[in-house]
């Protein structure tokens, strides 16, 4: 962790929803005035789209099991460690972007899933904002998670999760319901292992549940609405004065437990400024002191 310069790492699977909350950081800092450099994990893939396809297809041997993007085997988490070892000491480091689709393919002149070329990141920045798969990840090798200063846990329920992810790849990626199912399989074991872990070691977890039927996420019947969810916010130190003035701020929310609260679904964009705004000015404002003593 640095007090000079800050990191926030926004983690999840794929289809939690974590680019929506990536949204709301960058709201914050766009009203406040901070400057912040926002990196996607997908850019920290090891592989490009065909290959990874590829790759997919095969069993790892000593594995026994299928290589994802879940695990460590198709991702560059050195690569991710030292990016946050060198912004955490100089606010500096290098990154890269993955092309996602066709208009961020036709800006670069490259083709769909393959990544840019490193660079520097942006200079003079007030933190660093990362929103992935492994902001939180720990291995026999490695440790992301001492590094960040913010950690944040987008984890709906398992089954809105997955409809969540079938509507998102075969509305924005043209991909069959079946193959998205696959791909849910392949990654279970690597779910398993190295996702669900890092919501033990978060600052706070949002979970979304749905208050409608989602017992088959293969049907098809699409994503609950806002108002058809709650949100359980889940505090790794919780603080009753917070806590209290959450409630009181956010209509119909309640305190299920020590470390829990509960809000209405159509409230979640509210919320999350609520609690997640003065966290980030409380660092923004520790970084600059702490630079300007250096």
């Amino acid at each position: 962790m640095s007090r000079a310069h800050p990191i926030v790492a926004v983690t999840g699977a794929s289809g939690a929803g974590t680019t929506s909350v990536q949204e709301t950081f960058k709201f914050i800092c766009a009203e406040s005035r901070f400057q912040a450099v926002f990196i996607e994990g997908d850019s920290f893939h090891r592989y490009e789209r065909e290959e990874m396809r590829r790759l997919g297809d095969a069993c790892e041997p000593r594995a026994g099991r299928t290589i994802s993007h879940f695990g460590p085997e198709a991702n560059l988490l050195d690569e991710l460690v030292a990016l946050f070892n060198q912004y955490g000491e100089t606010g500096t480091g290098r990154a890269r972007q993955y092309i996602h689709n066709e208009n961020s393919a036709r800006a670069h002149g490259q083709k769909v899933g393959t990544f840019t070329e490193w660079s520097d990141i942006v200079p003079d920045s007030d933190l660093l904002i990362y929103e992935g798969l492994h902001g939180g990840i720990v291995t026999d090798t490695i440790n992301i998670s001492q590094h960040v200063d913010l950690l944040i846990g987008i984890t709906p329920t398992i089954n809105l999760e997955w409809i969540q992810k079938l509507y998102r790849d075969q509305k924005d990626r043209g991909h069959s319901i079946d193959d998205v199912t696959q791909t849910i399989l392949r990654r279970m074991p690597d779910y398993i292992e190295h996702i669900v872990p890092q919501y033990s070691r978060t600052h706070i977890n949002f979970q979304r549940v749905p208050t409608v039927d989602t017992s088959n996420p293969f049907s098809n019947t699409g994503i609950p609405s806002q108002s058809e969810s709650l949100i359980v916010i889940r505090f790794n130190a919780p603080n009753q004065q917070e806590i209290n003035d959450i409630i009181n701020a956010v209509g119909g929310s309640f305190q299920s437990k020590e470390d829990c609260i509960v809000v209405p679904g159509q409230t979640y964009e509210q919320t999350l400024k609520f609690i997640l705004k003065p966290r980030v000015e409380k660092l923004v404002m520790n970084g600059r002191q702490e630079r300007s003593h250096q």
